[in-house]
Parts: C-alpha cells; sequence; structure tokens
C-alpha cells in the first residue's frame, strides 16, 4: 500500500510544539501508512528528533528558498499547517496541495485581553488542534502528550548531590515575558518555607534571577538555570516529585511526563487554552482572580504596564506551600 506522507507545520516554541505531540501520535496510529514529517526552526530539533512517530525533520532558516526547494522534492500528499502565519503560507502556496489549517482564534484572544469579553470556547489548544485531522477522521486517544528525550541527553543525576537523588521539586523559573514570571522574591518565599531539596531549571535567560533566588534562600536550593540543554532539563523534570513551574514550554513538557505540576499564572490566562494537558490529576492552577487588568496580553510584556504585577504579587504563597508538602511525600 502507497504510503500517506504529511508535513506538520510549526516553528516554534517550545511549548506550542510539545503541544503537537498528541496529533502525531495519533495520525500515525489511526491512519494506516501515515509517514510523518515535521518543518521546525533548527534550535527546536531536540524536541523532536526522538520522536519515533516523525519520519524526517525540516528546517526553517535564512534560506526560505531552499526549504521550499526541499520540500517540493519530498511529493507530500498532506499539510498540517498548524502555525498559520505568513511563512507557512508560503510553503502551502509552494506546494499547491491539500492543507488543513488552525484557527488561533486571535480575535477572540484579543477581545478577552482589551475589552475582557469571554467568548473563547471551553476547550484546550490540543483538543482545537485536533480540528485540522478531521477529515482523515482522526480523533483524540486520551492520552496526553508525547516528549521524547533523545539518547544520550539525559541529565546525569550522578552529578547531583547525594540529597538530591533522593528526590526533589523541580521549579521552572522561565518565562519569555517578566509578567509572566513568579518574581525571585516570591519563589525565594516558597523556597524559605519548605525544606526539600529543589532545582531551579531555566535557559541563559533565566541566570540573573536564579542568582537573586540563590541570594535569598539557604542552600537547599541547587541552581541549575542556564547550565543545562533543553534534554537535560527536561529530564530533570521527569526526574522530579513535583514541578512548579510558570505559564511556559517546560510546563507542557512536565505534563507529557504526567507530572504533578503547579503552575502560577500572570498576565496570561487558562482560557487561552494552553493550561496543562492531562498532567497528573492532583496538578493545580494558582492564579489570581478578579483583578480588572488581566489578561492584559496573550503573549507578555517585559514589565507590568500598571506598575504592581498583582497578578504575580499577589499570589497565594501559603497555598502553594501546603500544595507542595502535601503532595511530596505520596
Amino acid at each position: 500500500m502507497k504510503k500517506t506522507k504529511f508535513l506538520f507545520i510549526r516553528f516554534s516554541s517550545i511549548g506550542d510544539i510539545v503541544l503537537t505531540s498528541p496529533l502525531v501520535r495519533c495520525l500515525k496510529q489511526q491512519v494506516e501508512e501515515a509517514e510523518i514529517h515535521f518543518v521546525t526552526k533548527h534550535k527546536y530539533r531536540e524536541l523532536l528528533i526522538g520522536n519515533p512517530n516523525i519520519s524526517k525533520i525540516h528546517y526553517l532558516n535564512d534560506h526560505f528558498g531552499l526549504l521550499l526547494k526541499e520540500l517540493k522534492e519530498e511529493n507530500f500528499d498532506y499539510v498540517i499547517d498548524l502555525h498559520h502565519n505568513l511563512r507557512s503560507f508560503r510553503i502551502k502556496r509552494s506546494l499547491g496541495i491539500p492543507a488543513c489549517s488552525f484557527h488561533k482564534l486571535n480575535l477572540w484572544k484579543w477581545l478577552l485581553v482589551n475589552l475582557k469579553w469571554d467568548l473563547l470556547p471551553d476547550q484546550h489548544i490540543v483538543d482545537r488542534y485536533f480540528n485540522t485531522l478531521s477529515r482523515f477522521h482522526v480523533i483524540p486517544d486520551g492520552w496526553g502528550l508525547d516528549y521524547f528525550i533523545p539518547a544520550g541527553e539525559e541529565y546525569d543525576i550522578s552529578r547531583l548531590p547525594e540529597r538530591y537523588r533522593q528526590g526533589y521539586v523541580a521549579v521552572i523559573i522561565s518565562g519569555t515575558y517578566a509578567t509572566k514570571q513568579l518574581p525571585a522574591s516570591r519563589v525565594a518565599e516558597i523556597c524559605e518555607s519548605i525544606s526539600y531539596p529543589m532545582i531551579l531549571v531555566g535557559g541563559n535567560c533565566e541566570t540573573p534571577m536564579s542568582r537573586e533566588i540563590d541570594r535569598l534562600v539557604g542552600d537547599h536550593v541547587l541552581n541549575l538555570a542556564g547550565k543545562t540543554t533543553i534534554s537535560e532539563s527536561a529530564s530533570l523534570v521527569r526526574d522530579a516529585r513535583l514541578v512548579l513551574t510558570n505559564d511556559t514550554g517546560m510546563m507542557h513538557i512536565a505534563a507529557a511526563f504526567r507530572k504533578k505540576i503547579l503552575s502560577f499564572w500572570g498576565n496570561t490566562v487558562p482560557k487561552f487554552g494552553m493550561y496543562p494537558y492531562k498532567p497528573h490529576p492532583a496538578s493545580r492552577i494558582m492564579e489570581v482572580k478578579g483583578l480588572p487588568c488581566r489578561p492584559c496580553s496573550k503573549l507578555g510584556y517585559a514589565s507590568c504596564p500598571k506598575k504592581h504585577l498583582r497578578c504575580m504579587n499577589d499570589q497565594d504563597i501559603a497555598g502553594a506551600v501546603t500544595w507542595i508538602r502535601e503532595n511530596y511525600q505520596e
């Protein structure tokens, strides 16, 4: 039987790419002889290269014409466009084959941000993603997200101090925008209130924040922010007993590992549809409800437009500490 070749498009970023994994899995399992290719930015290759459901990855780079030539030579049958922007439009136009595109509901998000009119569906973005596969009769299997760490790219647990090898809390301090990050002082307050080992996880951009947390708390916090690859960070999250996180890409990796997740929400809201997808049932969302300024953006800002950042500064830290104590030993 002839294979049917599909091209998925999602150029960025970490969380958005991880959220496509159920579609890739279900299409591969439910469509006979499906061959799946994926196009993304090269810096996100670690997110996909271990996925056994993907036959080949193509990379967006500065030579867009060469990418189009490469894709044309593959003779795809269908395009599944989950990015839906100008560059994905150019790919679809160049290939000239049937395409299914994701509706981002940007107008509805604008109305919620600017007028506080909530017309968004009560549906996770993953389940909305599945609308792009309806013509192939592909349906969700109820399993959740996938994340595959490439062989040999995990964090070597033997490098951790002895007490961390017995269990720890992963604290993901990353966030593309400052208004999506729990401030260092609030993270430190949580760390000072519990005695369990804690590991700070983040990228190079979070190095200043991690140093500030280091300065404020005791030696039961291990600062690995900016010191690990995406794959190493993912394995640290996988092996943690609990995960504390902002609304960021690593949160979705934690959900893929079915972790107990305590997620803190600032300028964004779960109603956008990007909350943890099918994590451990003990997971909990922390948000300050009733603020007239929230949500102030579907993405975020470098600083609070109102200068108070109440959406993060007013988080229930005592409630967070209680959740950690209740769930750490289970």
